[in-house]
């Protein structure tokens, strides 16, 4: 009888589960539903490409998406202005995944380029920490202890960006982008799609620029770029003004990830 309870329970609270954002849930209540929902689930896989992760474009076309990350850390406020005034400069589209405390840090630079339309803006968590049920780490990073924690991470954030930019953002990429599957369903439950990456731009920005020009010109059809956007003493900025007009001689256009179906 109590299993009966329990599962009739869970039907009510998830069947009215909906984030709208002209009458979004409460955090709270948003954390119990799907807490209840997920309650003694226990996830698989762990790691950058665990089932429902988006890793490329739905496309044959030459086309690529170049993603860029702005993770918050306390060596990772900045922004690399060269990088970015080379993107306007040359009109080439980009996703930008913006952690809380970077926007925090950066509140005008921001809001400028969330008004640029070359640019998507996309969700990299409140405090830039894996997305995990059960607090599994990355690169030496504590991941989400729970359902609970995890909602916060991806829904906090999605609302500060909607309350400054009046649009909700649809990507997520967790901090480290690392995963596990139920992680990312209860993504996909907060109206996000996992964005992953098949083309290694910048390893976390310590790739020199060299090295981020190998990594680029090696891209095919549908790839999704990541790169960074907040180590301006690194070699990102000058690798990828180094690969593009190589990559656009070959015939390949940048875009948005929003712009094509993903897979």
């Amino acid at each position: 009888m109590l299993h009966v309870l329990t599962a009739i329970l869970v039907l009510i609270m998830t069947a009215s589960l909906s984030i709208s954002s002209d009458n979004p849930p409460a955090i709270e209540s948003l954390k119990e539903q799907i807490s209840v929902r997920f309650s003694g689930r226990k996830p698989l896989h762990w790691g950058e490409k665990v089932p429902g992760v988006r890793t490329r474009l739905a496309t044959d076309e030459k086309v690529i998406a170049l993603t860029l990350d702005a993770c918050g850390s306390a060596s990772g406020k900045g922004v690399d202005a060269l990088l970015m005034d080379f993107l306007v400069r040359e009109q080439i589209p980009a996703t930008l995944f913006f952690n809380a405390r970077w926007i925090d840090a950066n509140p005008e630079l921001f809001l400028r380029l969330a008004t640029n339309p070359l640019f998507e803006i996309a969700n990299h968590g409140l405090r830039h920490k894996p997305a995990s049920l059960n607090g599994r780490s990355a690169y030496g990073i504590n991941g989400t202890k729970d359902a609970a924690e995890l909602v916060e991470e991806i829904e906090l954030n999605a609302r500060k960006i909607e309350a400054t930019t009046g649009k909700r953002p649809t990507l997520y990429r967790s901090g480290t982008a690392y995963y596990d599957e139920v992680a990312v369903e209860i993504s996909r439950l907060l109206n996000h799609d996992v964005a992953g990456y098949t083309v290694l731009g910048d390893a976390g920005a310590t790739f020199t620029a060299a090295q981020v020009k190998a990594a680029l010109l090696k891209s095919t059809s549908g790839d999704i770029i990541l790169c960074h956007m907040n180590h301006p003493e690194s070699g990102t900025a000058a690798g990828i003004i180094a690969a593009v007009p190589e990559l656009r001689k070959s015939g390949f256009r940048f875009v948005r990830m929003s712009d094509y179906p993903l897979r």
